[in-house]
């Protein structure tokens, strides 16, 4: 009888072990929105780190976008698309900075109906691979003669076409960071007016971990 209750317990705690949970896995590509603060451990991944209490890898890049299609600038990860590693992601963070001034940059990104380009090309390819995914919206200006208040328009339309890809699939989430920043407010921003402060990065990076924990 000992020799029973020993073998099913042994069984039981075997079973609890191997079906443990792992942790999450999150992967954040982009560009220096999520590098802005890293030196302070502040940056986007951090804060996302302490919120979800998971390791989270960033393959973000100063000065990334899409469209470095040579070698070398693509493997140093200045090509958005090429951040996308390899792996069992269960959550890709994406955001896609930068001033799209012109329509056919715009187009080349996304279209219209959210189905082609580069951004839609990089979230199927991370869906494919079984991850969900966020895409992040644009820092605002506050309106105070920061250099990026031309953006505006283009990036409210870029933001539309991101919207509508998000709604053709349920594993795709957009976060909207188009209301955080209140007019004439420049706590939310470092002093380029163009990047986040370590107040910017936390609470973007919150609204991240709250549609993280939303969707679970």
């Amino acid at each position: 009888m000992l020799r029973t209750a020993f073998l099913a317990l042994f069984l039981c705690l075997f079973s609890t072990a191997s079906t443990a949970k792992e942790p999450m896995r999150v992967l954040v590509m982009g560009d220096s929105f999520m590098t802005t603060n890293a030196g302070t451990r502040s940056a986007v991944p951090h804060v996302l780190e302490q919120g979800l209490g998971v390791k989270v890898r960033s393959q973000a890049v100063m000065g990334a976008r899409f469209g470095f299609n040579l070698p070398l600038t693509g493997a140093l990860g200045m090509n958005i698309a090429k951040q996308l590693r390899a792996g069992k992601w269960d959550w890709v963070v994406l955001i896609v900075g930068g001033c799209t001034r012109c329509k056919k940059r715009l187009n080349r990104l996304i279209s219209p109906d959210g189905r082609k380009g580069s951004i839609p090309a990089t979230v199927a390819r991370a869906r494919a691979s079984g991850a969900r995914v966020i895409y992040v919206g644009y820092l605002r200006s506050p309106g105070l003669g920061s250099p990026i208040e031309h953006c505006r328009k283009v990036g409210d339309a870029l933001e539309a076409r991101i919207a509508v890809m998000a709604q053709q699939d349920p594993g795709v989430s957009f976060v909207s960071l188009a209301d955080m920043v209140p007019h004439g407010d420049a706590s939310f921003h470092a002093l380029d007016m163009i990047h986040p402060s370590p107040k910017g990065s936390a609470a973007a990076a919150k609204r991240v971990v709250a549609a993280i924990k939303g969707a679970q």
